[in-house]
């Protein structure tokens, strides 16, 4: 374990993906493919909390939004 991160001193980022999801990455890595900042920086509590308010309902987007109709289909 990094000892700043002990200390609460890592600096943490919110990150989404595009089905939702949220997550806390460490700030100075890299992001995965897929990922992107929320604008939520701060000390890992701080980012949980963060994704407790903008992370209200957890379903991913796919299964929340319908998918459109295709032609030929009746609605």
């Amino acid at each position: 374990m990094d000892p700043s991160d002990a200390e609460g001193r890592t600096p943490y980022a919110v990150v989404v993906n595009d089905e939702d999801q949220h997550s806390v990455w460490p700030a100075a890595l890299p992001l995965p493919l897929g990922w992107h900042e929320a604008g939520v920086r701060g000390d890992e509590q701080h980012c949980l909390q963060a994704i407790t308010r903008l992370w209200p309902d957890i379903t991913p987007r796919s299964a929340r939004v319908p998918a459109p109709a295709t032609a030929g289909e009746r609605t």
